[in-house]
């Protein structure tokens, strides 16, 4: 299915020409408005996750908010979840892996517990999974995410509302356009928290191994911290096809 083979009357060329040089509150809204109760969002609870939690929260103020566990988190990654959680009062629905943590290592040769030798699989079993199978069991039409067109080379093409036919949902993407310096003056003037391990360098924050979440150093592109020395530059809930679905 393309993004013009969508199973409502939404026209996403129409809707993405006129909210490219929208805000995100205005995105927010506009997705507010035409998916109700039916628009979710995802968030990792992240470096900078704060953000788009209080802008939508703001229009949305029980927004279900999907937060996926893959059983490798920071610990400071739930105690951020918490924090943000009794601020605004969220709505979080936490979906967790189905393998136990250490059982997990055991069964697929992982001898290192601060390294993956196959960082696909891990991500593909523990947060590819649980993601597909918290957007089957809500069944949302839309949802908000957090990706921004100069995170990465594939995102750069990215439109603001598109089609996923992997998750029968529109995945809408406010942020797209900004850059670190808008980031960082929301922030500011909203006095939001950045993630505890953001102080300590890590710019972006994923899963606690170091082969998926290391600080950065000066210099560094905020998202080098991320699978540092692979080709790897997504943890695949993005894409619109499911990562390894036979292993899952």
């Amino acid at each position: 299915m393309t993004l013009t083979d969508t199973p409502n009357d939404l026209k996403p060329e129409e809707v993405n020409a006129s909210l490219e040089g929208a805000s995100p509150d205005r995105i927010i809204q506009w997705a507010a408005g035409h998916f109700g109760n039916d628009l979710v969002m995802w968030s990792s609870f992240g470096a900078e996750s704060a953000l788009l939690i209080h802008m939508a929260t703001r229009v949305l103020p029980d927004i279900r908010i999907i937060m996926i566990d893959t059983g490798y988190l920071f610990p400071e990654t739930h105690q951020f979840m918490e924090q943000l959680r009794r601020r605004f009062d969220l709505n979080v629905w936490t979906y967790r892996t189905k393998n136990d943590p250490i059982a997990y290592l055991h069964q697929s040769g992982e001898d290192n517990p601060t390294w993956r030798k196959d960082i696909e699989a891990c991500c593909a079993i523990n947060k590819n999974e649980p993601t597909e199978r918290a957007m089957r069991e809500l069944s949302p039409k839309a949802w908000l995410r957090g990706i921004r067109r100069n995170q990465a080379d594939t995102r750069r093409n990215k439109a603001i509302v598109e089609w996923s036919a992997r998750y029968s949902a529109y995945g809408i993407s406010p942020l797209l356009n900004w850059t670190g310096r808008e980031i960082y003056a929301y922030m500011k003037a909203n006095n939001l928290p950045y993630h505890p391990l953001y102080e300590k360098g890590y710019a972006s924050i994923g899963c606690n191994p170091l082969s998926c979440t290391r600080p950065i150093q000066p210099g560094e592109d905020p998202r080098a911290g991320r699978w540092s020395g692979q080709d790897k530059v997504e943890c695949g809930i993005n894409i619109n096809t499911s990562l390894d679905s036979s292993q899952l």
